[in-house]
């Protein structure tokens, strides 16, 4: 992740980062007032399934049901400052 936004916002300083927040993106009204912090716990829930933790969403990702590999990209994540 370069800072820059592409189909999705940059992931860049998401840990930590409120929903929606990423600024120079156009999120969907449902990403903009979920009122979400995306800590490990979050993503977790939200790599899981998002549609269930954000309905409405524009992110077209069906999610990861394997632990360790949401564990593997939350770590990433962490990476990304």
């Amino acid at each position: 992740t370069d800072g820059k936004h592409g189909v999705g916002p940059s992931l860049r300083g998401v840990v930590g980062r409120k929903s929606g927040t990423a600024a120079g993106y156009a999120y969907s009204p449902a990403m903009q007032s979920v009122g979400l912090t995306w800590d490990e716990a979050t993503l977790d829930k939200y790599l899981t399934k998002p549609m269930d933790v954000v309905k409405g969403s524009k992110m077209a990702y069906a999610g990861q049901p394997d632990a360790a590999k949401r564990k593997e990209i939350i770590d990433w994540l962490k990476e990304q400052k």
